[in-house]
């Protein structure tokens, strides 16, 4: 979806192996969770056909789906989010020409050590270099260039200890560490 706008016709074209309804139900929920948008409704041989695109400001989970979504609900938002970037991926590899360097493509795995307080001046300062870069219009040379990120907790190194305490209502807290 980056980059583009598609409508449900369009959709179900690239996506045969999905089934029709199914697709519509999750357009409908990934709508509802702010992760697409309806950018347009035109009316096809009588019926209303929807337009869908990434929201202009990046697509994000609002606060309403964040404290309503279950972990199934969330493992199904990841699987669609990294199933896009497969896309996205993909679709950059059937290019005539493909130069990952000069095109600026990368990606990276890595582990941060952060507190709290240095995870919440990384997303503040994160947040400062992109928010103006989100506002840039199409044309003048620029080329739409697609940032995903994701953050998540990692595991421990097997052999190493965490400097946090537990919570006291985790498991293991009160009798020690395992």
């Amino acid at each position: 979806m980056a980059g583009t706008r598609l409508t449900t016709h369009r959709l179900v074209e690239l996506l045969p192996d999905v089934p029709q309804a199914t697709l519509y139900r999750h357009l409908a929920t990934l709508v509802t969770g702010g992760l697409l948008d309806v950018v347009e409704e035109r009316k096809t041989r009588g019926a209303a056909e929807r337009v869908y695109a990434l929201p202009a400001d990046g697509a994000t989970l609002d606060a309403a789906a964040l404290a309503t979504a279950t972990p199934d609900d969330h493992a199904r938002y990841f699987t669609a989010f990294v199933s896009s970037l497969l896309s996205e991926f993909s679709r950059y590899l059937t290019r005539e020409r493909i130069d990952l360097a000069a095109d600026g493509v990368g990606y990276h795995q890595l582990v941060l050590h952060l507190t709290d307080a240095e995870l919440a001046k990384f997303a503040t300062d994160l947040n400062q270099l992109i928010g103006p870069l989100l506002g840039n219009e199409p044309g003048g040379g620029r080329v739409p260039r697609l940032l995903a990120t994701i953050l998540l907790p990692a595991d421990q190194p097997a052999g190493t200890t965490q400097d946090t305490p537990l919570r006291e209502d985790a498991p293991g807290a009160k009798e020690g560490r395992g």
